[in-house]
Parts: C-alpha cells; structure tokens; sequence
C-alpha cells in the first residue's frame, strides 16, 4: 500500500470518519443502550410493591351454619355474612387448635363467636373463629 493511503487514515481532515472512529461509534450506540436497559432493570427489580390487610375482628352468635359454604354471625347491627377464606383456623379463647373433629362438634348455630376477618371488596374473608373454652 502507498504510504500516503495509510497516512490519510491517520490524518484525516476535520469532519471526515476514519475507521477507528466508526468502531467506536458503533460500540457506543450498542454499550449506550445495553447500559441503560441494566439500569433500568436494576432499578424496576429494587422496587419491591407492599401490600397490608387489616385484620378485623368481630363478636356475635352464630345465626346460620353450613360448613364450607355459610357463616352468618348476628351482630349487634344485625346478621352478617362472611367468606371463607382458602385457610380458617378454629381456635378456643386460650388459643388451641381445633380439630375437625371438634369443629364439627364445637360449631353450632347459637354459639358466641370471635371472627377475625380481612375485606376483600365488600366480602369479609375469614381468617380466624374464636369459640369459648370448655
């Protein structure tokens, strides 16, 4: 090669590209992005969403009963009616357990119960039955 093709690339005028500044804009226009997607991958990753239920809990007699499927207490303000939620525990005042067994011994209509509760829209979703002690 002449000396004065190799000497025009490392000298060019103002203005004009040379091979050593195509690669480095080409690497900039593919690092540039590829950094501000990791940025902002990081940052959509360190946002964290927070989601509180309040636990509400009520008293009252147990005006109708059917396992599974109906839990209405009376209340104070009249009968209320709630959902089952995917978990309900059953428990004595002092915090035992209820078996099965027991529940379907222990819950009857008439009896006072505790029921804590969480709203899910305009349902009440039980979370907890509280039944007096024997």
């Amino acid at each position: 090669m002449p000396a004065r093709f190799c000497h025009a690339f490392r000298h060019s005028g103002e203005g004009q590209k040379t091979p050593t500044n195509n690669k480095n804009n080409d690497m900039k226009k593919i690092i540039i992005p590829f950094l501000a997607l990791c940025v902002s991958a990081a940052i959509a990753a360190d946002v964290v969403e927070t989601t509180t239920t309040k636990t509400v809990t009520t008293t009252g007699t147990i005006h109708e009963y059917a396992p599974g499927k109906t839990f209405i207490v009376k209340e104070t303000s009249g009968p209320v009616t709630y959902r089952y939620g995917t978990k309900v525990v059953y428990v004595t005042k002092k915090g035992t357990i209820l078996t099965e067994d027991q529940v379907r011994a222990r819950i009857k209509v008439g009896i006072p119960v505790s029921v804590h509760y969480v709203l899910d829209g305009d349902n009440r979703v039980i979370s907890r039955i509280e039944v007096d002690d024997e």
